[in-house]
């Protein structure tokens, strides 16, 4: 209160309100709408909106209102209690986190995992304890954020290359030869354009260089390959790929956490170096509890992971021939193609009052010019409402010019 009208305060501010201004005027502003009820495909919104269908959740398995991963949710909370008030080392590992790390190694048939508060955490957690002055880093130009901050805090020497450039990434990789170690870093699908990275070239390229190969998997663990595995599994490489950095808040379960699988020594190092995880809590229990039901789901059938194929094909074909232009491929990420960052915004308002709930997508969460309006497919969305959605879409389309 004493120093709110100093006048550093109030250059302080008025820089502040300046910027924010500048963000409405450019029509990039960011609302939060408010949701009343559980997450799945149909909402009730604060203020008296039901019915409304969400088509921009990450929810793609559906599971986060299942109700035996709710049950398996209060279960853990009841027996393990609501958290541990401790870093993993001194007194915050409970025998669940052990379990759902065996548990997630198992998945993807890698030696042994590691859980974060979030994929993020993973993310910044990774590379600067793997990497020194003396290594490489190959990052894709369109990674997500957080590999992005994560290999900023990292020593080792940076090369970017062209989105999914197989021409580039081998440039790169022959500049890089003179470093110890050469880590090409990729989303395995890129959460933005829901498009698929071309794992089985990089992995030939990195066996060619002496490469090895991490992936981030959030937008593809849980539905993308025979049996949810992620892309590795969808392109065959399973055996390829080093290491695997994904999220426990999307597919598996929605709630919250991440994690790193790969070698048991790099995992062993990561307990030791990653500083994410030595000075952050552990998972609450019931979050694990979440996660470790939602894989038991997933590794006792693939119906639920196979289910997505069908309804991602149904709405990417319907919205094509209306006239729109999807970005990506073969993903339940279908990117609505706008480029104005107003149009997508009105376009997302209007199609709430008409019940759908999705979101428009600008800079800077996407370049400059490529404005959209990201739509979601879930395994629970059903036929009619995929059907409601292009509808939706077409008459707001045209209402604002977007279709003929």
């Amino acid at each position: 209160r004493a120093a709110s009208g100093t006048a550093a305060v109030v250059q302080f501010r008025r820089r502040l309100e300046n910027e924010l201004e500048d963000i409405r005027g450019a029509g990039t502003w960011k609302n939060e709408r408010i949701i009343a009820s559980r997450q799945g495909p149909h909402l009730r919104l604060e203020g008296g909106g039901a019915g409304i269908l969400n088509f921009c959740a990450n929810n793609y398995l559906g599971l986060s209102s299942h109700p035996e991963v709710i049950r398996a949710a209060v279960e853990a909370l009841e027996k393990f209690g609501a958290g541990l008030s401790s870093v993993r080392f001194i007194c915050g590992t409970q025998s669940i986190h052990k379990d759902l790390e065996e548990k997630i190694a198992r998945f993807h048939q890698r030696e042994d995992a590691i859980l974060y508060a979030s994929c993020f955490d993973a993310n910044a957690g990774i590379f600067e304890a793997l990497l020194t002055p003396e290594d490489a880093v190959l990052s894709d130009e369109l990674n997500h954020a957080s590999i992005i901050d994560g290999i900023r805090l990292c020593k080792a020497n940076k090369y970017r290359y062209k989105h999914m450039d197989m021409q580039d990434l081998e440039a790169k990789l022959q500049d890089a030869q003179k470093h110890r170690l050469r880590l090409v870093a990729t989303d395995g699908a890129f959460s933005m354009d829901g498009d698929i990275a071309p794992l089985k070239e990089i992995c030939q390229l990195a066996q060619k260089y002496d490469a090895l190969v991490f992936i981030d998997e959030c937008h593809a663990t849980g539905f993308l390959g025979p049996n949810g595995r992620g892309t590795d599994e969808l392109l065959g490489v399973m055996d390829k790929v080093t290491i695997i950095n994904s999220t426990l808040g999307k597919a598996l379960g929605g709630a919250a956490g991440g994690y790193t699988t790969g070698p048991k020594p790099l995992i062993d190092l990561l307990r030791q170096r990653s500083r994410p995880y030595l000075f952050s809590n552990s998972l609450p229990p019931a979050v694990v509890g979440c996660a470790s039901k939602a894989l038991d789901l997933l590794m006792e059938s693939n119906a639920i992971a196979q289910s997505m194929a069908a309804k991602t094909q149904r709405f990417r074909s319907k919205m094509t021939a209306a006239g729109f232009t999807i970005s990506g491929k073969d993903h339940p990420i279908c990117p609505v193609m706008l480029g104005d960052a107003r149009l997508a915004a009105v376009m997302a308002e209007d199609m709430l009052n008409r019940g759908i709930y999705v979101i428009g997508f600008s800079y800077p969460v996407v370049p400059k010019g490529k404005a959209r309006i990201r739509v979601q497919i879930s395994a629970v969305h059903s036929d009619e409402d995929i059907d409601r959605c292009v509808e939706a879409f077409t008459e707001v389309g045209r209402k604002h010019g977007a279709l003929p």
